[in-house]
This record gives C-alpha cells, sequence and structure tokens, in this order.
C-alpha cells in the first residue's frame, strides 16, 4: 500500500506556479516595452524650414560683418538734411521686389 503523505505526488501546485511565474515575467515584458515606448514618444525634434535656415544664415552674417562705412552714412545724413536726397519710387519698389523673391 503507498502512501501520500502532505500530498508529495500530486504537482499540480508546482505547475500553477510555474504558470503564475510565467505570466508575471510576460506582463514585466509588456511593461518594459510600453515603458521603453513612451520614452520615444517624448522625444521631441525640431525641423526648420529652408526660409527659416535662410534667415537664420542671414542674421548669421549681419552679425558676423560688422562693418559699417561711416562715410557713406555721413554723406547720406547730409544729403537728406539738406533736401538733396532723393527716393527712386521705381527703383524702390523693384528692390523691394528682388528682395521677397530672394527670400522665397
Amino acid at each position: 500500500m503507498v502512501s501520500n503523505i502532505n500530498n508529495l505526488g500530486n504537482n499540480t501546485p508546482i505547475k500553477q506556479q510555474a504558470a503564475q511565474q510565467a505570466q508575471v515575467k510576460q506582463q514585466n515584458t509588456q511593461a518594459s516595452t510600453q515603458t521603453s515606448q513612451a520614452q520615444q514618444v517624448r522625444q521631441d525634434s525640431v525641423s526648420l524650414t529652408p526660409q527659416a535656415r535662410q534667415l537664420n544664415e542671414l542674421q548669421r552674417r549681419a552679425n558676423d560683418s560688422s562693418e559699417i562705412n561711416q562715410k557713406k552714412v555721413d554723406q547720406l545724413k547730409k544729403a537728406i538734411e539738406s533736401g538733396e536726397y532723393k527716393v527712386d519710387s521705381e527703383k524702390l519698389a523693384a528692390s523691394i521686389a528682388r528682395f521677397e523673391f530672394d527670400l522665397v
């Protein structure tokens, strides 16, 4: 006659425990995957339009060239004060239009 002391012949609890451990491991893997994906989503990015890059380059050039033709500035001031400076409206309009086309 065989006696089963303390359910030693029954391995059902062991199988249940192994299944629970596998389930916990799977949940941990899913949680770490979700965390990784959430971190990837949170990354910021910036993209500049070509116009913004061009404007940035123009601004950099203007800052780099601190050269002012003071003689020319003085001549223009004198001409404006004396009333000799005349604005050619057609030339001004053409310059503005050319500047606008260069920005695009």
